[in-house]
């Protein structure tokens, strides 16, 4: 584990390659699994006030399956998620354009209509945040719908760290994200 902050960083991240390939896996993620995605409890009331604005995004059975459940659930396991289509098949937040998954929150966000881009557990995958009371432990979650896209990541020679950038300065920041870097540089040199 590399210690970054507050956080601990599993080597996985920076071994292992990972590049989303959509036009191979079609967005799975959001339709396949147990439940919908893990939500940070701060989470459940940004759905609560987005879903007026976003609700004319969404499927039928998305719109559903949150009026009969709500814009958040806890799932069997206890956590806070999103409410899926079904019980336990896709996202009531997911669209589909050219038979691609997309997150319906996201596409908001892209239009301007809402600040938030998407649940962070959602623009992190595949990494998943296990919350301590003093840390945070990041784990890079193997998953074989994602197999394309490791063989993608192997093709570009680009480490899971490096693909989820973006979504990793939105959780901890740039300075965060800049220590990581330097971690990483130090003991590549070592």
């Amino acid at each position: 584990m590399i210690e970054v902050q507050n956080t601990l960083v599993h080597e996985d991240l920076i071994r292992e390659n990972f590049v989303c390939n959509l036009n191979k896996c079609k967005g799975i993620c959001c339709v396949e699994g147990d439940s919908g995605a893990p939500l940070e409890h701060a989470e459940k009331a940004i759905l609560e006030a987005i879903y007026p604005t976003i609700k004319h995004m969404l499927a039928p059975r998305g719109i559903e399956a949150i009026e009969a459940y709500g814009t958040s659930v806890i799932d069997s396991d206890g956590d806070l998620t999103t409410p899926c289509v079904d019980g336990n098949k896709e996202c009531a937040y997911v669209t589909f354009e050219n038979g691609i998954t997309k997150c319906a929150i996201e596409k908001a966000h892209e239009q301007g209509l809402v600040e938030w881009q998407k649940p962070i557990s959602c623009h992190l995958y595949p990494i998943r945040i296990t919350q301590y009371p003093e840390f945070d432990v990041l784990n890079y979650d193997r998953w074989s719908i994602c197999s394309d896209a490791c063989t993608f990541g192997r093709e570009l020679k680009v480490p899971v760290y490096q693909f989820l950038k973006g979504p990793l300065i939105r959780k901890y920041g740039a300075e965060w994200y800049a220590e990581l870097e330097e971690s990483v540089r130090l003991g590549a040199s070592s």
